[in-house]
């Protein structure tokens, strides 16, 4: 199935299912202190979805990762995926086997310093990557998105001519959600004016500022990963339907939190014009990636 004829989607957030959950999330889980979430759940953010598509895959044997995130992009009219590389694991293996369905994406930590630096060389080298992603309030401790930890990473992606997504707004596991406040984007992009940022996962509280900034700032976009299609904002549709069409970027949370079936379900109902969805299911990503 394709959602709109004749467009392959990519997806900028997607990814591969993991047999030991828990051991997925090792890194966020440090600074999680609430017992429900280390106790009763397999996936720190378990709370906020249904039907994660993730959990029991442990229990279906000798299944291939690969091909099970693969089938389903196949089934639900995904062309390509941006993964993320560098771990040793199904990504990795994903983007040797089928290197015209996905492309890297590399996740430094910005408490590595100049390996940081080092790091994101190897993987552009290695890998090819084609953008870098931030999550502040996973890192440990936490390192808000206009800390001078960051400012080597950004300069580098201008460097390298790699794109940043980087996660703003309330996140999903309990822990804090100061460092991810969308206004802090705005000193990142006037000191690195060449710098192109996405964001991701909905800059909830703040998502009308968030278009404030768009319209701002040329090298800002939105991207619609973890939310299903139901609740993508409305100011950012009214703005993609506007004068940001070129902006909105598609993501979906698959295996994480959303089937893809859900996603291209819902999609069905998003009042966004005809003029907006080839840009946002495909073309605003292809030139952000440079997927030809």
């Amino acid at each position: 199935m394709t959602f709109v004829p004749g467009i392959r989607a990519i997806d900028t957030m997607i990814g591969f299912p993991h047999a030991d959950l828990q051991a997925s999330y090792s890194e966020i889980l440090q600074q999680v202190r609430d017992r429900e979430t280390h106790e009763a759940f397999e996936m720190p953010v378990e709370y906020m979805f249904k039907g994660v598509p993730e959990k029991g895959y442990g229990d279906s044997g000798d299944r291939d990762p690969v091909m099970y995130t693969l089938s389903e992009m196949d089934r639900w009219g995904v062309g390509v995926g941006l993964v993320s590389v560098g771990k040793g694991d199904a990504a990795d293996a994903a983007l040797a086997r089928f290197p015209d369905r996905f492309i890297g994406s590399f996740a430094p930590n910005p408490h590595d310093g100049v390996d940081a630096v080092r790091k994101i060389r190897a993987a552009h080298e290695t890998f090819g990557i084609r953008a870098v992603t931030m999550f502040p309030a996973g890192f440990f401790p936490q390192v808000p998105i206009d800390h001078r930890l960051m400012y080597p990473i950004y300069s580098t992606c201008v460097e390298l001519d790699l794109p940043v997504f980087v996660t703003v707004g309330i996140p999903g596991p309990r822990v804090p959600s100061a460092c991810q406040d969308v206004a802090l984007v705005e000193q990142v992009l006037y000191d690195f004016p060449d710098l192109v940022v996405v964001l991701r996962h909905g800059a909830e509280p703040r998502e009308d500022l968030a278009v404030k900034l768009m319209v701002k700032w040329p090298n800002l976009h939105y991207s619609t990963s973890a939310f299903a299609p139901r609740y993508y904002p409305a100011s950012v549709l009214a703005y993609a339907n506007s004068r940001g069409a070129d902006r909105l970027i598609y993501a979906g949370y698959f295996p994480m939190g959303l089937s893809l079936e859900r996603i291209m379900t819902e999609m069905q109902d998003v009042p966004l014009d005809d003029n907006v969805w080839p840009g946002f299911l495909h073309d605003n990503a292809a030139r952000l990636l440079k997927v030809h």
